[in-house]
């Protein structure tokens, strides 16, 4: 069939977008799916730092792995769909399903799966290796017969994408589609990086470094957790302002006053837990968020770091002797198939805010505006809306 998309064409295209045009809309040729595969419509996408990455070479397959260059490419990873078609041997769906996109795929059947870690699925791993997960060839093609990848195994910057199955998640249908399509990556990630991999308590103090999306969500997640102190850091003021409305009960520009703030809340103790989560972490943001980590407390990084980073100078004194928890999470180390279920209902109820995130939504030909304003610090969330 025939879709439109818009394709990432070359690593390194130099910024703003609106200039360089990094993803051009295109019309593309789209097969059925194959055994364990679904064709879906998507109705939202989600505009994430990663996929900015991407573009930039920060962001590549694991060390090791023999993958070509990247592009071209079909962008996004974070969707929400309606099912139109299901390949055979696949069961969990029909046509007419509400759906939303994991970039980690989970199969159900490996060790991490089995174990409850299915945050680190065997199959999930292989997210930026290109073809579909099921048997390595490709669905998506340029009107020149040229295979494409699709993001993440998503390609969620196209009208319609074909989908592994086990990279699908079901939710009501009575869920608006545009704001869930935030449950897809945004969410569960920050929401589990203090929920799940910082385990917050009632009462905990929590820092949040980065006021994005997945901070966002991170504040929210402390807020539920039932933290007595929440502190966004962030150096855009339109971010800090936004960041009370999801949960902060303080706002710093800095780590350097962060640090005076959080000392004057716990009376010196520091924060209970710390989470790391800007567009990407330099060397020497660790060091300052454990500065910010109190004994026995946890620092979690959440946000991504180039395959190039250097070595991160650690006070190694400070970490063993404080007894202090320094952690990486991935997808905030939740299950997507029963944490995005369990946070829509949470939307349902009023206790989680998904449209307030949503600062502006776009047409898909304007997607390179989109991504300047992501960014430019001036959205917390930018959504294409396909409906």
């Amino acid at each position: 069939m025939k879709i439109t998309g818009a394709v990432l064409e070359e690593i390194g295209a130099p910024r703003p977008y609106a200039d360089s045009q990094p993803l051009r809309i295109q019309d593309l040729e789209l097969d059925p799916p194959g055994p364990d595969e679904v064709l879906v419509r998507i109705r939202a996408a989600g505009l994430c730092h990663s996929d900015d990455h991407i573009r930039s070479g920060q962001l590549a397959a694991p060390k090791g792995a023999a993958v070509p260059g990247m592009p071209p490419t079909i962008g996004g990873h974070e969707g929400s769909a309606v099912v139109l078609e299901v390949g055979p041997g696949v069961t969990r769906f029909s046509p007419g399903d509400h759906v939303v996109t994991s970039f980690l795929a989970v199969c159900g059947k490996c060790r991490w799966c089995t174990s409850g870690m299915e945050y680190l699925c065997d199959v999930g791993a292989g997210t930026l290796i290109p073809g579909m997960p099921t048997d390595g060839t490709f669905r998506h093609h340029s009107l020149a017969g040229e295979d494409l990848r699709h993001t993440s195994k998503i390609g969620a910057f196209a009208e319609h994408t074909v989908v592994a199955a086990d990279s699908l998640v079901k939710i009501d249908p009575a869920l608006p589609l545009v704001p869930s399509a935030l449950l897809s990556c945004a969410v569960p990630t920050g929401y589990g990086s203090t929920v799940r991999r910082a385990a917050v308590r009632a009462g905990d103090t929590v820092v949040v470094i980065g006021a994005g999306g997945i901070g966002t969500a991170a504040l929210q997640g402390a807020a539920l957790g039932g933290a007595a102190s929440v502190v966004a850091v962030d150096p855009v003021a339109f971010k800090r302002d936004s960041a009370v409305g999801f949960g902060a009960t303080h706002t710093a520009a800095t780590v350097a006053e962060a640090v005076a703030l959080v000392r004057d809340l716990t009376r010196g103790v520091m924060a209970d837990a710390v989470v790391v989560s800007p567009s990407m972490i330099d060397d020497g943001d660790v060091a300052d968020a454990l500065s910010l980590t109190r004994k026995g407390g946890t620092c979690v990084l959440t946000g991504m770091a180039a395959p190039s980073a250097g070595a991160v100078r650690l006070d190694l004194q400070d970490l063993i002797l404080m007894n202090k928890n320094l952690c990486g999470t991935l997808f905030g180390s939740c299950d997507p198939t029963t944490e995005i279920p369990a946070l829509a209902q949470f939307y349902q109820e009023g206790r989680l805010k998904l449209d307030e995130m949503i600062t502006r939504r776009y047409r898909l030909d304007d997607i390179n505006e989109a991504f300047d304003d992501l960014l430019g610090g001036r959205v917390i969330r930018a959504v294409l809306d396909f409906t």
